[in-house]
């Protein structure tokens, strides 16, 4: 798999995104059908039309950007996205009744392929066309998607020198009906098909809309993307804003070249009005068999995707790789699949499916933009950030569109949908990869709780800061507020945990419940108890020991180191049994002198990895130093520098490199890096001034290095031990 994944073609934004979207988008019904459209709803009908159209797209396709910067989206595009946010379950859902009606699609491509095909050359067999275009398909797809994407590229060509074509008739005078007259409302008559007994508005619009779908062209091929963060978004919008004036502006023209007589009964009027007709009949077979094959190699890609994470009977077949990274045997079985719709010949009953497929997976895009948009989880954070409506909007306009398009069939393509999930709900699917379905759990009180206790893996996307805090000084306690607060803001917890000696004076627990009150009041929830006993690190770890049985229990034991404390038998066996428990470890030292400083700026101490600078899920002792730095940039508005001591400068480059890594795939822009050649000791006397420095520990960490590290750095220092089941990546 290693050799494969090296070989492996990557393409970038304009290949591997914005041609396949394009050319998707641009499809035979601009030129075989946008006429139509315009001629029954007139110019500001089509406008209208086209408008709402790509603006249902346009709004998925935002929320599609947001979530494919937030995760490593593997292959499989929309079926990734999706399983990645709500689990296997609900991807594959998605994915193989999408998989299925993609394979449809590329059938009717070539169907459409074959129409203009037999309207140039009417004397040719109609089964031997589609056969010859099949063979030609599936050869290009198979060989590799390098040489697809360099198809396309020919495509991309003949269909610009189409529009040309109309460009120069334009010029040449074939915009004879005055602008006045063009911009009108339709009077809607109707098809040759019903006699010109009249549409409506809806009608032609269901007729168009197909037209603006495509958009998951390009994020079909994600897992073959450079970097798919950045080319998802990018390419996808491209696509869309350039095809979308295109539409306009043919409307515009189409509108003032034919009349309405025209527009309404001839489906090859483009053909009449273009200044070389040739090139427009050239620019449709282009167009059917562009869309075919980028939907023959997407859809290859979402089999591979759900052979890979063992959804499918035979995964491990579907999930083989050719020696040069192509997904062969999948393309293998989508072959299979369009050779026997092939010989169906006639799929007018099913083709609403394809497009309500579609629709559904846009519809499940915006459901998962919502859910993570409302759960409020550290691991949400998109470098592609947008408002809250437009998920909602794409939604709503997508489950609109899908029952003005057929709504029986979109009660269908839903039941369908429903019933691959209950089957694949009974299959126990393991999850190769961390989603938010524990956030979701974690709203829904005991039923959530119990769904989210029997889930194998950590839930390390639903991980938020639920802090434990020991307090026998409750003036320490106060020190310390504004800065508990910023680490738990605005979605974890404080657990005030009192330690004293039993005394039917003490105020202790009423202080407690005050300051939880103060907490809870500064949108920071907070609870508190007192226990009882003389000895600080027993009643600690008693505390520790008994929350394991909790659903909500501390993930952090925060410790705040005071003149008053015994290091030795106070705080290192707290240290110790937390680390044994699994519980992370934040001790806090506040300088005497500077304290928090202006809280501009947090330093990240990152160990020296020797040779071993790969970067895996497994970063070591750093997740919860890079979360806890995260949440006060995020409050503090402050910004975050990472800092690497070295021995051996050879490995400086390498140190650089998996910092820069380390910030791009745990989404911290604008995060400042520095790698130091010298001696540990020697460098932090010259450290970069800092508010805060954060270090690593383990539980040896001997008093002397504590202070010693506050005295050089001249600054309030923590010290962080992760529990293991936090992720900076996740």
């Amino acid at each position: 798999m290693e050799k494969q994944s090296n070989t492996l073609k990557k393409f970038g934004t304009f290949g591997g995104v914005f041609t396949p979207t394009l050319l998707t988008i641009m499809g035979v019904i601009m030129y075989l059908r946008l006429g139509w459209v315009v001629g029954n709803a007139g110019l500001l009908g089509a406008w209208l039309i086209i408008i709402i159209s790509f603006l249902i797209t346009l709004c998925t396709a935002l929320s599609m950007s947001a979530i494919s910067t937030n995760i490593r989206i593997g292959a499989g595009g929309a079926y990734a996205i999706v399983s990645q946010a709500l689990g296997l379950e609900v991807g594959g859902s998605l994915g193989i009744p999408r998989y299925i009606s993609q394979g449809l699609a590329v059938t009717m491509y070539i169907f459409g392929f074959r129409e203009g095909w037999l309207a140039i050359f009417p004397d040719h067999n109609a089964f031997f066309v589609d056969i010859i275009v099949f063979s030609l398909l599936i050869s290009i797809a198979y060989i590799s998607a390098n040489l697809a994407i360099k198809t396309q590229f020919i495509i991309m060509g003949i269909i610009v020198l189409s529009l040309i074509s109309i460009v120069i008739a334009a010029y040449g005078g074939s915009m004879t009906i005055p602008t006045s007259d063009a911009l009108s409302w339709g009077s809607f008559q109707g098809s040759i098909e019903n006699g010109f007994s009249g549409s409506n508005f809806w009608i032609v619009f269901a007729v168009f809309f197909p037209a603006a779908t495509g958009i998951m062209a390009g994020a079909n091929m994600s897992g073959e993307l450079k970097d798919p963060k950045r080319s998802i978004p990018t390419g996808t919008l491209w696509a869309i804003g350039v095809s979308f004036i295109i539409y306009m502006l043919l409307a515009f023209w189409i509108s003032r070249s034919a009349t309405e007589a025209e527009l309404v009964s001839n489906y090859y009027i483009m053909v009449e009005k273009a200044y070389i007709g040739p090139l427009i009949l050239a620019g449709i077979l282009g167009a059917t068999f562009s869309s075919a094959l980028a939907s023959i190699v997407g859809s290859s890609r979402i089999l591979f995707a759900m052979g890979e994470h063992k959804v499918l009977p035979f995964s491990d077949f579907l999930s083989g790789q050719s020696s040069n990274g192509q997904p062969r045997n999948a393309m293998l079985v989508t072959g299979i699949l369009i050779f026997s719709t092939l010989l169906l010949r006639n799929l007018n009953a099913v083709a609403p499916l394809v497009t309500l497929f579609f629709l559904i997976t846009y519809a499940m895009i915006n459901i998962v933009v919502i859910i993570e948009q409302n759960l409020g989880l550290i691991s949400y954070r998109p470098l592609f950030k947008i408002h809250r409506w437009v998920p909602w909007f794409g939604l709503v306009s997508s489950v609109f569109a899908m029952f003005i398009i057929n709504p029986t069939v979109s009660l269908v393509s839903i039941m369908i949908v429903l019933m691959v999930y209950w089957y694949l709900s009974r299959q126990h699917l393991e999850t190769p990869f961390e989603d938010v379905r524990s956030g979701l759990f974690f709203s829904f009180a005991e039923w959530a709780a119990k769904h989210t206790w029997y889930m194998k893996k950590n839930q390390q996307r639903a991980w938020k800061a639920n802090l434990m805090v020991p307090v026998r000084d409750v003036n320490g306690l106060k020190g310390t507020f504004e800065f508990l607060r910023n680490i738990a803001k605005p979605k974890g917890s404080i657990k005030l945990l009192g330690i004293e000696a039993f005394s039917e004076n003490s105020r202790l627990a009423e202080e407690l419940e005050a300051i939880s009150e103060s907490f809870r009041k500064k949108e920071v929830f907070s609870s508190s108890s007192v226990i009882h006993t003389e000895e600080f690190a027993k009643g600690i770890n008693y505390g520790s020991q008994a929350l394991q049985g909790a659903f909500f229990r501390p993930n952090i034991v925060f410790l705040n180191l005071q003149d008053h404390d015994n290091y030795e038998t106070e705080l290192r066996p707290v240290m110790k049994e937390s680390i044994r428990l699994e519980i992370g470890v934040l001790l806090y030292l506040s300088h005497p002198i500077s304290l928090l400083g202006q809280r501009n700026i947090i330093n990240v101490w990152v160990s020296d990895r020797k040779t071993k600078w790969d970067l895996g899920w497994d970063i070591g002792n750093l997740d919860l130093s890079i979360l806890v730095a995260y949440k006060l940039k995020m409050n503090w508005g402050a910004r975050i520098r990472l800092i690497t001591v070295i021995n051996d400068p050879n490995e400086a480059d390498n140190a650089r490199e998996f910092l820069s890594l380390l910030i791009n795939l745990a989404r911290l822009p604008e995060t400042l890096t520095e790698v130091q050649i010298g001696d540990f000791n020697t460098v932090i006397r010259n450290a970069p001034v800092a508010d805060l420095n954060i270090f690593g520990m383990d539980e040896d960490l001997k008093f002397e290095f504590v202070k010693e590290m506050s005295a050089k750095t001249k600054s309030t220092c923590l010290f962080v031990k992760d529990s293991g089941h936090e992720s900076i990546l996740a």
